[in-house]
């Protein structure tokens, strides 16, 4: 819907998004603040904001999840969800960027951070949503404007083009200068700007900078470049139409200063958003969308402590209130127990909402992040598959007692609904339950949510390594087991024949009895007794890649049985594979690790350094200025790899990785684990 002037009117979903500490929560706070939301500016250093209010966030000073905001700009309702900026815990965007109108990108003149501006960049290029940068703690800035998006260009895949340059009084930005309004403003603190005359100087460098923000427009259109070429001065409503058009497109970023935390360039953003990002029309059109059925988006799953589940939604077209029933990719979802406005760690309950209105609704227990619902029989089109990244660290966990591993388990289940990042496995080989996740401030976080939501103490260590180990050697062994005590003795007898296999192979149990001097119903005792011995051989691991053949041996009519021949198997086992020159094997993953290029080299040295193989590297797909490094690593070399590869690339290096093979490992190091392994055992 548009008003008199052309502009789209109705509710509106921002999403924030940035580096770490590049100031998105001072911006929220800073936007709510200005529009009467609160009645005062918090900090958070004072850990008196609206956003990152959880004692997670508050106790680390940083955004752990998504921030939740509404507010009221000029009769337009606002939805602002403030995402973190940690790579760690990048993955809340995913689910909020589905269904945004615009993103506002926080950013500030700082080299060191270009890689994640790029990581974030490259998320919104992909999704399709349409950008504005502001470009925040101007007032802090060592370089001029103009020379920082110079800097900041590589790391976008569209133009930046610049519309506000500071105005500079000793040294000091004092306002700045809107390139297409060609005004000039002074901040206030904390309060809106008041228009000044601009003296030459600023004339004069207004003049070049808009002259440069034209050139940019009119590489997307000819009219205002044949205006350009024959000097005539374009309207300045053309010059906003091109700056609205072309960063819906998606052809160009704006680019606003200001400083968040004095409340400078506040107003202007936000009249930006007002006047420029998309009304819900034009992103049902963007995602797909047609027809006037009720379709809403899962931006994110919250577990509150008294209210239960709600699910955070976007309603993309149509309606819907308490009592409605929903419809998911898994079928039913639920039916709508009450519709919330949430704001920050608060949920009050509200009323109908409308297409455009970002609500948090109430028990929808077949809801997930990502999920598209309807409210027809048949879920609507999915929006977009919410893929969660694979973990890069892991830790074990388990309850401090015993009464509390039901209430484990299931907060284990929540909390994976509520950060579909985060992820839980229950390993055979070492019989640990893990939670693996993005880092280690991300499984920190997610450990302090369990302990102080659920009220759970939990036991955590690092998970084991599940090394196994095989022979070299063959031999051929009698196992004999023989107890005579009051009535029936227990009497097994038989000829072992171990020997290895190739990797990989497994383990092979063969029969070559002849003459029934065991019969046919003991064989599989004996190989239960020999599978039974393999699962902790002599250097303490499971055996693998060993063949075993029954070739011989003897029963005894009454004191036989099958547990006299499991028995048999066990010791004919145990004392046969001493002999077979046992050896540990390590599990070997394959490694994806993805890195801006100039760190390459770095990261080359660290997988020499962890025992690893390199294959090769190669410039990564799709991304200007990165690498991806192959590299085979031992197991036991990748538990804190992500921490270090983290250090050497700015916090933006990740890898992923799959089992490859087990290989052989002797020598010193192996002599410490099955050390290890066998006080552990004893």
């Amino acid at each position: 819907m548009a008003d008199g002037n052309g502009r789209v009117a109705g509710p509106r979903c921002i999403a924030l998004v940035g580096p770490f500490a590049s100031g998105k929560t001072t911006l929220l706070e800073a936007i709510l603040a200005r529009t009467g939301a609160v009645t005062r500016q918090g900090t958070v250093a004072e850990k008196n904001t609206v956003g990152d209010a959880s004692p997670e966030a508050r106790a680390h000073q940083m955004s752990v999840e998504v921030n939740i905001a509404e507010t009221d700009f000029m009769g337009d309702r606002l939805t602002i969800l403030d995402c973190p900026g940690s790579i760690e815990f990048a993955s809340e965007a995913d689910g909020v960027l589905a269904a945004v109108d615009l993103a506002v990108v926080v950013a500030e003149a700082d080299e060191k951070k270009i890689p994640a501006l790029q990581v974030i960049l490259k998320a919104l290029e992909d999704k399709g949503v349409p950008r504005i940068l502001f470009l925040n703690k101007v007032d802090k800035a060592e370089t001029g404007v103009r020379r920082t998006l110079e800097t900041l260009q590589p790391a976008s895949g569209i133009p930046l083009v610049l519309r506000h340059i500071p105005i500079w009084q000793t040294e000091v930005v004092t306002g700045f200068i809107d390139l297409a309004l060609e005004r000039a403003f002074v901040y206030r603190e904390h309060a809106a700007s008041e228009v000044v005359d601009m003296n030459d100087d600023d004339r004069a460098r207004e003049v070049e900078a808009r002259y440069a923000m034209l050139e940019r427009l009119a590489d997307y259109d000819d009219e205002l470049m044949e205006q350009l070429l024959e000097d005539i001065p374009p309207p300045r409503d053309k010059i906003f139409a091109d700056l609205v058009v072309e960063m819906r497109a998606g052809d160009i970023c704006p680019v606003l200063i200001g400083s968040a935390e004095h409340g400078n360039g506040v107003g202007r953003l936000l009249k930006a958003i007002r006047h420029e990002a998309p009304g819900i029309s034009d992103t049902r059109a963007r995602l797909g969308i047609s027809g006037n059925d009720t379709v809403l988006q899962v931006l994110k799953t919250l577990h509150t402590t008294h209210g239960g589940k709600i699910s955070v939604a976007r309603l993309l077209s149509g309606s819907v209130g308490e009592g409605v029933e929903l419809t998911g990719p898994e079928g039913f979802a639920g039916r709508v127990s009450g519709v919330f406005r949430v704001m920050g760690q608060q949920a009050s309950k509200r009323d109908v909402a409308q297409a455009g209105e970002t609500v948090g609704l109430g028990k929808l227990d077949g809801a997930r992040t990502g999920m598209t619902l309807g409210t027809g029989k048949t879920a609507p089109a999915q929006i977009a598959e919410l893929i969660s990244p694979e973990p890069v660290l892991g830790m074990a966990v388990a309850s401090s007692e015993r009464k509390d591993e039901v209430k484990l388990s299931a907060a284990l289940t929540k909390a994976m609904e509520e950060d579909p990042s985060l992820r839980v496995v229950h390993t055979q080989d070492t019989g640990e339950t893990l939670m693996e996740g993005q880092g280690e401030m991300h499984l920190r976080v997610a450990l302090e949510r369990l302990t102080g939501k659920y009220g759970i103490s939990i036991r955590t260590r690092e998970p084991s390594v599940p090394y196994k180990e095989t022979i070299r050697g063959s031999t051929s062994v009698r196992g004999r087991h023989k107890k005579q005590s009051g009535g029936h003795g227990q009497f097994g007898d038989v000829v072992l024949a171990i020997g290895p296999l190739p990797r990989g192979a497994g383990f092979q149990f063969t029969n070559s009895i002849t003459g029934g001097v065991v019969p046919k119903n003991y064989i599989p005792s004996v190989e239960e007794g020999v599978t039974e011995y393999l699962s902790r051989g002599p250097l303490g691991f499971p055996v693998v890649d060993i063949s075993v053949r029954l070739t011989d041996g003897s029963y005894h009519t009454v004191d036989s049985s099958d547990m006299a021949f499991r028995t048999a198997a066990q010791i004919g086992m145990r004392e046969g594979m001493v002999e077979c020159k046992p050896v540990l094997l390590e599990p070997v993953r394959k490694v994806e690790i993805a890195v801006p290029a100039d760190a390459t080299a770095r990261v080359n040295g660290i997988v020499s350094q962890r025992r690893g193989q390199l294959l090769g590297f190669d410039a990564r797909p799709g991304w200007t200025g990165w690498d991806v490094v192959e590299a085979m690593i031992p197991e036991s070399e990748i538990r804190d790899l992500i921490v270090e590869l983290r250090s050497a690339t700015a916090g933006v290096g990740t890898f992923r990785s799959r089992f490859d093979h087990l290989a052989e490992l002797s020598g010193r190091l192996a002599d410490q684990i099955v050390e290890k392994a066998r006080a552990k055992a004893a």
